[in-house]
């Protein structure tokens, strides 16, 4: 071999050394603790953290960032919330990639992703408000997207599971999504896999919550908002330019819970039973079971609600949070595509933030 040769040989195989990136974390909640706990790990050895701010305080400094009680420290201390400061410390860093990662659930928040893309910036987020929110943010933000930094997305469904990085592959690879059915929600999958008529549903959801299953208020979870949003931008991913306003979402809540504080809301969770054990007790009668499944057809047609399935139904056979998508398209036509898995949780929320960070470099 030539000498010319082999040196083309080493630049092609050499591999590239992956970039650093400078980050500022936004919500230190469950999911933004845990994921500065996997900051402390070696993997993250060329992450480096300039700032981090709850919903009122923030800090910058960096002897502080390098605290492992970050977190707490910054529920007592630490300047103002100050955005524009935060900015400031990711381009005065001379790491390469500037990356803002959003670990809330804020819409005002998530309002912003588009112009911080547009700005050149990095997102990373869990954050569904802007992806599953109105069309037109979800058009604004793919405008940005296409002139700007890039989004990473993979922890707003499926808690990292890898939905939306297959259903973009198969996309990408002329497939087309034809329908889409599963269950999206950590909670209830919980809770209509545990639920058996047996003990009332408003005990089972008041362990749920104290097990960290639900949101503090478990309206969050039972109205079905949240699958709603996670459908939309499964549902856009593949092409379909649905309306939020065009998904039929079949609320758990009753009318009269809905607009009561948490407390009183709390105080009146035996209202739920009545309604879910008559549900039960029907769909038993006919040898099936409740699930609380999304659903898309191929007219774009969109439903989020509680269903009656068989027991030969994959979602009759789920476990704990498991999450399941069962993807149709015209490649796996005669049978779908089932991802399944743990579908909560803060460890794998936040794993899969720190995934979409390391895949930037």
């Amino acid at each position: 071999m030539s000498a010319v040769l082999a040196e083309a040989s080493v630049l092609k195989t050499a591999p590239v050394a992956p970039q650093e990136a400078a980050l500022v974390l936004l919500g230190t909640g469950v999911v933004g603790g845990a994921f500065l706990k996997l900051l402390c790990t070696p993997v993250s050895k060329r992450l480096h953290l300039v700032g981090a701010a709850n919903s009122r305080k923030q800090q910058t400094e960096a002897a502080q960032l390098a605290a492992r009680d970050l977190r707490e420290r910054l529920k007592r201390e630490g300047a103002p919330r100050d955005d524009a400061a935060l900015l400031s410390a990711l381009d005065e860093h001379r790491a390469p990639l500037k990356v803002i990662v959003d670990a809330t659930a804020s819409s005002e928040l998530a309002s912003r992703h588009a112009d911080w893309l547009a700005r050149g910036y990095h997102v990373v987020t869990a954050n569904k408000s802007l992806a599953g929110g109105h069309l037109s943010g979800w058009r604004a933000l793919q405008a940005a997207r296409a002139a700007g930094g890039r989004y990473g997305d993979s922890a707003t469904v499926g808690a990292g599971l890898p939905v939306l990085s297959t259903l973009r592959r198969l996309c990408d690879c002329g497939d087309s999504l034809l329908t889409l059915e599963g269950v999206f929600s950590g909670s209830l999958s919980y809770l209509f896999n545990t639920y058996d008529g047996s003990r009332p549903f408003s005990e089972l959801l008041g362990e749920a919550r104290k097990q960290g299953y639900t949101e503090p208020d478990p309206r969050a979870d039972l109205s079905g908002e949240d699958v709603a949003r996670k459908l939309l931008i499964l549902a856009r991913n593949a092409g379909f330019a649905l309306g939020h306003d065009e998904v039929v979402v079949e609320s758990l809540v009753p009318e009269s819970l809905r607009d009561i504080s948490t407390e009183a809301f709390l105080a009146r969770l035996a209202e739920l039973d009545e309604p879910l054990a008559a549900l039960h007790e029907a769909a038993r009668g006919r040898g099936h079971v409740l699930r609380f499944l999304a659903r898309l057809n191929q007219r774009g047609r969109a439903r989020v609600g509680i269903t009656e399935v068989p027991l030969t139904h994959p979602a009759a056979r789920l476990y704990g949070t498991d999450n399941q998508f069962a993807l149709t398209t015209t490649r796996y036509h005669t049978q779908p595509l089932v991802i399944q898995g743990p579908g909560a949780g803060p460890e794998v929320t936040a794993q899969a933030l720190l995934g979409d960070i390391l895949a930037l470099g």
